[in-house]
């Protein structure tokens, strides 16, 4: 209750302070906001009404569409209402519910490609054992097991900010409130908390990145015992997922693997992870999904 007392809100700098640029700026979010949710709607549309989309692959695919709606749909509208409204301002209480469901979806994220990485060694080293290991109610379990993990990372992040007080500066130069910027206007020395979101966000992505390349590293080189239409097809699955860890993870451990430094380049890097991304793996699955739907030939 004191710190609500002694700031009630925070101002957002967001991407750009220019009115002009901040038009731009609208124009462009609401499009790729748009193009994101309509996108992953309509891959989530398609595996459900195919039959020959019934794979775990394919479930889990359908987890990593709802989660990268709602991973984008933490900061773009209210980025694209703030750049209309030219009203750049966040409440206390809003400020943690944006927190908690950016940390929540960025994390169920991570363990959905984790999990999809896992379906597709599987598939590929031990394929006579996939139906027995990767059945329904497993996969189901497994989704149940990341929610729960995304939901003990995020209520860490909240509890982690609601022990900082915040009595001077209000004013955080992102377009959203993440922890680091929020850290450096705490009224306290806050090494330690600093330390511990490096061993909870930076720990999660780098070790989810390093499993991960590990996982494909094997998949790839399991490979050479395939045939060549096997391994093609493998390929073209395994690279768009490698392409997409890349372009998830490089950011991700970028700005959470820094204790006490921030930078300008920060707001950018999570621009492109919860909007721009979520878009390109929107399109790319939903052409993958529309190619598997009337290909005749079987998969690997």
């Amino acid at each position: 209750l004191e710190m609500r007392k002694n700031v009630t809100e925070f101002i957002l700098f967001g991407l750009t302070q220019d009115p002009e640029k901040q038009k731009f700026v609208f124009a462009i979010f609401l499009v790729f906001y748009t193009a994101t949710v309509v996108g992953n709607l309509l891959i989530v549309v398609t595996i459900k009404t195919s039959p020959t989309l019934g794979s775990p692959m394919y479930f889990f695919f359908t987890y990593l569409s709802i989660t990268d709606s709602c991973f984008s749909t933490t900061t773009a509208p209210k980025l694209t209402v703030d750049n209309l409204s030219h009203k750049n301002t966040i409440s206390f209480d809003e400020r943690m519910i944006q927190l908690f469901a950016m940390h929540f979806f960025g994390c169920m994220e991570i363990l959905v490609l984790v999990l999809m990485a896992y379906d597709r060694f599987v598939a590929i080293c031990k394929p006579l054992h996939y139906s027995v290991i990767m059945k329904q109610k497993v996969c189901a379990i497994l989704i149940l097991l990341a929610w729960v993990g995304s939901f003990l990372h995020s209520i860490a992040q909240v509890i982690l900010i609601l022990s900082v007080p915040f009595c001077g500066p209000n004013v955080i130069d992102h377009y959203f409130c993440d922890i680091p910027p929020l850290l450096r206007l705490g009224c306290m020395d806050t090494y330690v908390l600093n330390l511990l979101v490096v061993s909870n966000s930076g720990a999660i992505c780098s070790l989810s990145f390093i499993l991960l390349m590990i996982s494909y590293s094997i998949i790839l080189h399991s490979l050479r015992n395939h045939s060549a239409e096997g391994k093609h097809k493998a390929l073209s699955t395994c690279s768009s997922h490698i392409i997409v860890v890349i372009m998830f993870f490089g950011p991700c451990i970028f700005i959470y693997t820094r204790p006490l430094t921030t930078f300008p380049l920060d707001k950018w890097c999570l621009y492109f992870i919860s909007l721009e991304l979520p878009l390109k793996n929107a399109m790319g699955k939903l052409w993958n999904d529309i190619h598997k739907v009337f290909s005749t030939v079987p998969e690997a």
